[in-house]
Parts: C-alpha cells; sequence; structure tokens
C-alpha cells in the first residue's frame, strides 16, 4: 500500500474517531467521549479486517463461482488476468437496481459485485467495461477508502437514528444541561443524513 492510501485511510479512521468522540461528549461529557473512542477503535478494527463481508451483507450479496455464473466470471477472471491482478471473488446482489462495485481491503481479498439488474440490461462489451472500471478501483487500491466511507456513513446514519430516538422519548434527566443534550440530539437526527 502506498503512503497516500495509508495516510488517506488513516484520516478517515481518525475523522470517524473524532465524530464519535464528538458526539459523544455533546451527549454525556469526557466519560461518553471516552466510550465513543473505545467503540470507533473496534468500528475501525472491524471494518478494516471485514469491510468486504460487512458491504456484501449490506446488499444481501452472494459470492458466486464460475458454474452458477459462467460468463460473469469468464469477464472477471480475462479482465483480472490482462490487469495483472488476483482473481477477485465475484458477487450478485439480488437487486434491479443496476449497479456493480468493488470492496475488499486489498487485491487479495477484493469481491466485485453486480446487481442481477445490471446483468441483465447489459449486453457483453458494455459488462466487460463497467466491470473493468471496478477492477482500476481495485488495482489503485481505492475500494479501502470507499469501504471505510459507506461504513462511515452508516455509522453516521445510526447515530441520527439512535439521536431522533432519545430526542424524541427524552432520554435525558430534566435539568438544564440535558435541555442542550436534546437540542445537540435534534440537530445531529437532522443534519447527519445530509
Amino acid at each position: 500500500m502506498g503512503l497516500g492510501l495509508w495516510f488517506r485511510t488513516g484520516l478517515l479512521m481518525a475523522v470517524l474517531t473524532g465524530l464519535l468522540m464528538a458526539i459523544g461528549y455533546a451527549f454525556g461529557g469526557p466519560n461518553v467521549a471516552f466510550m465513543m473512542f473505545l467503540f470507533s477503535m473496534v468500528f475501525n478494527f472491524i471494518t478494516y479486517w471485514y469491510s468486504d463481508r460487512i458491504v456484501l451483507s449490506w446488499y444481501r450479496a452472494r459470492i458466486v463461482d464460475e458454474f452458477e455464473a459462467p460468463e460473469l466470471y469468464a469477464i472477471v477472471r480475462k479482465l483480472a488476468e490482462n490487469a495483472g491482478l488476483p482473481m477477485p471473488r465475484v458477487a450478485i446482489i439480488p437487486s434491479e437496481t443496476p449497479n456493480a462495485f468493488a470492496t475488499g481491503r486489498d487485491p487479495k481479498h477484493a469481491v466485485v459485485a453486480v446487481t442481477t439488474g445490471l446483468l441483465r440490461i447489459l449486453d457483453r462489451d458494455e459488462l466487460e467495461g463497467v466491470i473493468g472500471h471496478e477492477l482500476t478501483h481495485i488495482k489503485n487500491r481505492d475500494m479501502l477508502i470507499g469501504t471505510f466511507a459507506a461504513a462511515l456513513a452508516g455509522a453516521i446514519v445510526q447515530l441520527a437514528y439512535w439521536a431522533r430516538w432519545i430526542a424524541i422519548f427524552g432520554g435525558f434527566g430534566r435539568d438544564e444541561d440535558d435541555a442542550g443534550n436534546v437540542l445537540t440530539a435534534i440537530l445531529i437526527a437532522v443534519l447527519a443524513p445530509i
């Protein structure tokens, strides 16, 4: 991995950690901020080592072999060999929305996933173009950043979801400091999805 990729990945992890600590501090002070620090360390570790599995499970993707999807597998194999890459795993997503993506932490742990909708509407040449594009993400090793960004977005949305319920049901006490926490929860619930 090049120095630039290590820097970008580290910066993204630091941003996630800082964001979670700031939210924790806003809700509960230094103790909650420290708990969020510990949570983010575990989250960063899991995201780095298991990012491909996490993303594939979000999309309900299924890893296929060359007997289940012979044409797709042959395209991926040919293009990976031409690019000098190890053969990535191939997955199919049960969705009619045309989409494809690459995920994983490095070329040895890469997955190329395509939706059934994409397979249905593209001919072989078009599919080769899409798969070739995804393999460039693998070759340039930028899929890890994309996976971290997706995980970060998921964490923020989850925090917004929790904040919304805290604001609705008043998960805080009745003193003046807690009124600020409720406002913070409302702001997080509104701004995080944006």
